[in-house]
């Protein structure tokens, strides 16, 4: 399973920090190898066609936020219907995922960890269980961690490794109930990805 997080790293050529802390680290696969996987994967890559750009940028996100193709679809889709900047409506779809916002208030290490816990029911949204990592939270949504799964080892040290987390600013963190909660919609989020790429490729 690790290994094939790296290979995925390595073969769409970008860090998406699949494996936590490991990927701010010396040990990160894109430090220590940074080819492509395969016995060929040191050799000289031929120039990329357009379509190759727009394909990589779509699984770049796709791997990094944990999404189906159809999932993908349906939200840079949808964003091309709706009225204002269709890169920034993707951006707010992407970051309203619960598994994304579990990651990022700091309650799990990366969204690939976070989907996991989610799925396991580990999580809460107003109290209540959801099992679905792509289920988009709504501003004042309360998450929090189950507490039948506070005894779980992955949390054990969590309110110590918190104190020293700052969540982007739509959200808000009690780190000491180790509980979040929406306060806007998502906003001034950078991400390393070419929106445009994405959004040529869908609107064929």
């Amino acid at each position: 399973m690790k290994r094939s997080k790296e290979k995925k790293e390595r073969a769409l050529g970008m860090k998406l920090f699949l494996k936590a802390e490991r990927c701010s680290s010396p040990k990160c696969a894109m430090i220590r190898r940074p080819t492509r996987p395969g016995m060929h994967g040191s050799k000289r890559r031929a120039a990329i066609s357009e379509y190759g750009e727009q394909l990589r940028e779509k699984q770049r996100i796709k791997v990094s936020y944990g999404l189906r193709e159809a999932q993908l679809a349906k939200i840079v889709k949808n964003s091309l219907k709706k009225t204002g900047v269709v890169g920034e409506t993707i951006i707010v779809e992407l970051e309203r995922q619960l598994s994304n916002v579990v990651f990022r208030l700091g309650l799990a290490p990366s969204r690939v960890v976070a989907r996991q816990l989610i799925s396991h029911g580990h999580f809460l949204v107003n109290d209540r269980k959801v099992t679905i990592p792509s289920y988009p939270v709504k501003v004042k949504d309360v998450i929090s961690i189950n507490p039948s799964s506070l005894n779980l080892l992955i949390f054990k040290d969590l309110l110590t490794k918190i104190k020293k987390h700052n969540p982007p600013e739509w959200l808000s963190l009690d780190k000491e109930k180790l509980e979040g909660k929406v306060i806007s919609l998502p906003k001034n989020i950078e991400i390393p990805f070419d929106l445009n790429l994405v959004i040529d490729y869908y609107s064929k």
